[in-house]
C-alpha cells in the first residue's frame, strides 16, 4: 500500500472496535520503542482510557486469536505479528511532514556542490541509514544518456582500467584484460578514437557505430588498439544492462540490521539477505516495486517478494525526475520494529530530492 506523509484522519481497520485499536497501537509503539513484549499492567498505565488489567487481558486474547499479537514465551507479555504490524501501519499509524529545519538538512546533506554524483548518492544512503537506525539503499538505474568522456588508464601489464563520464556527471569504471605486448599509446589512441565519436551519443549508439567501423576497417587502427576499443565498450554490454534495465545499489548502514538479531532470528539469514540485495534480479524488483506505487511503500517481512526473511521491514519510495518520470528507488531496510512514523516522511522527501539531482 501507498503512504503519503500527510497526517491522517483517525479510523478504524476493519474488524476493530476502539478499545481493540488502542490496545494494538499501544503495544506496537511499545515494540517499536523497547523491542519488549508488553503485559495489560503495563498497558493500564499508558493507555488513554481507563481500562482494568482483566479488560485489557480480554482485548489482547482476541487479538492474539485474530493473529494480530502473540505471546513470545510463556509471560503474559504480548508482541505483534507481522500481520498485526500491516494493521498498524495501514490503519492507525499517524505521521507528518517533516519540519522545514528537517528538510533543510537534508538538502545541506545532499547538495551536489563539488561532488559527483556517485558521491551524493552514496551521502543519501548514509544518511537514510543515520536518520534511520536501519539500512539506507539508494538505487540509481543506468540510463543510456549521452557519454561524455571515455578513458583507457594502464594499470598492470596484461590490465588497464576503462573510465566512462555520462553527460550528467556519472562516473563508471571497469577493468579489462589487454592484449599482451600492448603499448601505452595504444590506450590512448583507443581514447582519442572513442572519445573523436561521442558527439552527443548514447552509449549504445556509440557501441553500433564503433563496430560498424571497425567491421568496415575503416578506422585505419591497428588490430590491437581495436581489441582495446572492443573489449573497452564490452563491460557495457546489454548483458549487464538486462534489456537496459540494470541499476546500480548503493547501501549503507548494514550493520544496522546485526544490531537487532535477536529480533532477526539468525544471522544467516542477515546474510542471506545481503547476498539477495546483489543481485541483479532484485536490483529490477525493487525498480518494479517503485514503479507500481505513488508514494512511499511498507513491505513487512516477505510481503515484497524479495526477501523470505521474517522479522525484517523495507520502506520505499520512487525517486521521480522533473518529467515526473521513475529514475531510481530510495529507502531504507531494517527490523520490523523500524519505527515507520518518523522513517515514512524522510523516505518521501529524501527521494524527491534525489530525483531532481537524477534529472
Amino acid at each position: 500500500m501507498d503512504h503519503r506523509p500527510t497526517t491522517p484522519l483517525p479510523r478504524l481497520p476493519p474488524g476493530l472496535d476502539s478499545r481493540s485499536a488502542a490496545v494494538l497501537r499501544e503495544i506496537v509503539e511499545q515494540y517499536v520503542e523497547t523491542g519488549e513484549p508488553v503485559g495489560s499492567r503495563t498497558l493500564s498505565r499508558l493507555l488513554p482510557q481507563k481500562l482494568s488489567p482483566a479488560t485489557i487481558r480480554n482485548v489482547m486474547a482476541d487479538l492474539t486469536d485474530a493473529g494480530l499479537l502473540f505471546s513470545p514465551h510463556t509471560s503474559a507479555g504480548r508482541l505483534p505479528t507481522e500481520r498485526g504490524l500491516r494493521l498498524f501501519v495501514d490503519g492507525l499509524l499517524q505521521f507528518g511532514e517533516l519540519s522545514e529545519e528537517e528538510r533543510t538538512n537534508i538538502n545541506l546533506s545532499l547538495a551536489r556542490s563539488g561532488r559527483s554524483l556517485q558521491d551524493t548518492l552514496t551521502q543519501a544512503s548514509s544518511l537514510l541509514s543515520g536518520l534511520s537506525a536501519a539500512a539506507g539503499l539508494v538505487l540509481a538505474p543506468k540510463g543510456d544518456g549521452p557519454v561524455r568522456h571515455i578513458e583507457f588508464v594502464p594499470l598492470s601489464p596484461g590490465r588497464a582500467l576503462v573510465v566512462l563520464v555520462a553527460a550528467d556527471g556519472q562516473v563508471e569504471n571497469r577493468i579489462i584484460e589487454t592484449p599482451p605486448g600492448l603499448p601505452p599509446s595504444a590506450l590512448q589512441q583507443a581514447s582519442n578514437f572513442l572519445n573523436a565519436h561521442l558527439s552527443g551519443l548514447t552509449l549504445t549508439e556509440l557501441r553500433k557505430r564503433v563496430n560498424a567501423e571497425l567491421s568496415a576497417d575503416r578506422s585505419a587502427l591497428d588490430e590491437l588498439t581495436s581489441a582495446v576499443i572492443e573489449a573497452g565498450l564490452a563491460t557495457w554490454g546489454n548483458g549487464d544492462r538486462l534489456e537496459g534495465r540494470g541499476g546500480s545499489l548503493i547501501l549503507r548502514g548494514q550493520g544496522r540490521l546485526l544490531e537487532d538479531i535477536d529480533q532477526l532470528e539468525k544471522l544467516g539469514a542477515i546474510q542471506a539477505l545481503f547476498e539477495r540485495l546483489e543481485t541483479e534480479e532484485t536490483l529490477l524488483r525493487l525498480l518494479d516495486l517503485a514503479e507500481e506505487s505513488d508514494g512511499v511503500r511498507i513491505f513487512i517481512g516477505a510481503e515484497s517478494g524479495l526477501f523470505g526473511t521474517a522479522g525484517v521491514s523495507m520502506i520505499v519510495a520512487p525517486a521521480r525526475n522533473t518529467q515526473d518520470r521513475i529514475v531510481g528507488a530510495i529507502g531504507v531496510i531494517g527490523p520490523t520494529r523500524i519505527n515507520y512514523g518518523k522513517i515514512i516522511p524522510v523516505v518521501d522527501y529524501t527521494a524527491r530530492v534525489i530525483g531532481r539531482l537524477l534529472g
